[in-house]
């Protein structure tokens, strides 16, 4: 048994005081996934039409009011007769007849049917982000996920040199910052560059609670808290339509979710909410700090740090036992992932995983709601999903093990995705219904799983810029969808094909990785070599050679336990 692994036992293991801290993890959770379901309210596209302009109808018009205005002013469109949204009826000069001979851009701004997802007022309306100023909406979507994705690195190295609460602490502020600066922004561009920040500094808050919970979980109960903390933020996302009813208008809705990051900050600020990961501080050799952190919790749990039962050390004396020598802190920096052996590919195998399952869920958003006629029906059947996914997890994944179902949802993904592709336009409507459904659940669960799987195979030493990567490459696929709209949708069938064909990679892709459940966390990169690739199915061959290894090294590996 590992000293680490040792010393963490006798303070008390997952006892009382840790199982305390991993269910107060999960009430930030909430307030982190109305921040996160924020972007769909915000960038909502009400109806709407040209504001009529008098000036550009013939006299004999220019004295019209209400509908008949409308209707000698706009275009209609369609069967349903419904008022273009970007033109105006133009006539000849001089007006010899009250025809229209042409159609031109608006003049006099537009008109909006609110409430938009519950806001009277967002930056679609406050900016007229409509028509020619379109494109402004999927760049400030690219750009709050780019924010996401930069985040998830950055701040993931960070945790790893300075700390898990150190940088939750700052994320915290950062984003109560950076929300209250969201809500007071006075143009387009200083609330692009605001979400990019904000995204940056949640990101961080998330990733960090992440890393942290799952360290201070034993084996079995891994899986049920950091799929509790998921069904927590999913509670979140499914809260914030009714916090904007209330609100009404998008920069009172951004300073609400400021408040309650700020709150989080207020109670979570504190070191007994929060207290340094212990595994990420032994495994640094920041003995001294691992001490006052680890003596605090084994008297909470009940556990005397002095005196043991005679078949177990004390706490304090395997710590006497791990200090011998006096090592120095030591940290590590993700390059040296690169002189790993096995690690860089799991890492590079589940990066790509989340890539695909971010980047797919598009295409089965775009088969069920084709024209985004309404919000709420995609708002709520996304989240509604993405905690259907978790629940399937949880009931899945320590029975069948991390690889086998994560190989079954990438399959699930890939055949739907694949099916949708060729045959959308002969399948019944109920089958294309189906389908895109369960490539959303199958996506999701992809995407979650990949990052759980990430963080169980990492070292402690990297593990945040580990799992920032992974989590990262789910936010670039998720990036894909608001590019392809920039230009019109014209790239959406190329980018399904793309999805769908890596989907069928990531498939094959998922049978190099080892198996995690039942593991103890790897503390090393060495300990992260160990991992080796375990059968599928039930059944122990006598050798099992790592894909991508000579046989001479692959003779020399040793299972983690």
């Amino acid at each position: 048994m590992d000293p680490e692994v040792r010393v963490l036992r006798a303070a008390g293991g997952f006892g009382r005081a840790r199982r305390l801290l991993a269910v107060a993890s999960w009430l930030p959770c909430v307030a982190l996934g109305l921040a996160l379901g924020s972007e769909p309210l915000l960038t909502a596209l009400p109806a709407h039409h040209c504001r009529p302009d008098p000036a550009l109808l013939p006299p004999a018009l220019r004295a019209l009011r209400g509908p008949a205005l409308l209707d000698a002013s706009v275009p209609r469109l369609g069967p349903a007769r419904s008022p273009s949204p970007c033109l105006l009826l133009r006539y000849p000069e001089p007006a010899l007849r009250a025809r229209p001979n042409g159609t031109g851009p608006c003049t006099r701004g537009w008109h909006y049917v609110l409430p938009a997802a519950g806001l009277l007022r967002s930056p679609v309306t406050q900016w007229n982000l409509v028509c020619e100023d379109g494109w402004k909406v999927p760049l400030e979507q690219t750009s709050h996920l780019l924010g996401w994705l930069l985040g998830c690195v950055i701040l993931g190295m960070g945790c790893d040199r300075f700390g898990r609460r150190a940088v939750f602490v700052a994320s915290l502020v950062l984003a109560t910052g950076l929300g209250a600066g969201e809500a007071l922004a006075a143009s387009f561009p200083a609330l692009l560059a605001l979400r990019l920040l904000h995204g940056g500094a949640l990101a961080g808050a998330s990733l960090t609670l992440y890393v942290a919970r799952l360290e201070l979980c034993d084996p079995p109960h891994r899986l049920v808290f950091s799929m509790g903390a998921g069904l927590f933020s999913g509670v979140g996302t499914l809260l914030l339509p009714g916090l904007a009813l209330l609100a009404q208008d998008w920069r009172l809705l951004q300073g609400l979710s400021a408040l309650a990051t700020g709150l989080l900050l207020l109670f979570w600020g504190y070191p007994a909410l929060f207290p340094e990961s212990p595994c990420w501080l032994l495994a640094t050799g920041q003995l001294a700090r691992a001490r006052k952190i680890l003596w605090h919790l084994a008297e909470a749990s009940g556990v005397d740090p002095e005196n043991s039962p005679e078949e177990e050390s004390s706490l304090a004396t395997e710590l006497d036992v791990l200090s011998a020598g006096s090592p120095l802190p030591q940290h590590h920096c993700i390059l040296e992932l690169w002189h790993t052996h096995v690690t860089w590919r799991n890492g590079l195998i589940l990066g790509f995983s989340s890539l695909v399952g971010g980047g797919i869920r598009a295409s089965f958003l775009r088969r069920l709601f084709p024209h985004e006629a309404v919000f709420y029906g995609p708002y709520f059947l996304v989240a509604a999903l993405e905690m259907a996914a978790t629940i399937f997890l949880l009931l899945t994944v320590d029975r069948w093990g991390r690889r086998l179902t994560l190989l079954l949802g990438t399959l699930v993904m890939g055949l739907a995705s694949l099916l949708l592709l060729a045959g959308a336009q002969y399948l019944p409507g109920w089958t294309v219904l189906s389908l895109s459904v369960l490539g959303l659940v199958a996506s999701q669960a992809v995407s979650t799983l990949s990052s759980l799987f990430a963080a169980e195979i990492f070292p402690t030493v990297i593990r945040g810029a580990g799992l920032g990567l992974v989590l990262g490459a789910g936010f670039l696929g998720q990036a894909a969808a608001p590019l392809a709209n920039m230009h019109g949708r014209r790239g959406f069938f190329l980018q399904h094909v793309v999805f769908a064909s890596f989907a069928i990679l990531a498939l094959l892709c998922v049978l190099l990785l080892p198996e995690s459940r039942g593991r103890g966390l790897p503390h090393s990169l060495q300990d992260a070599d160990r991992l080796r690739r375990s059968p599928l199915l039930r059944g122990h061959p006598h050798q099992d050679h790592l894909p991508l290894l000579p046989p001479s090294h692959c003779r020399t590996q040793t299972q983690l336990v």
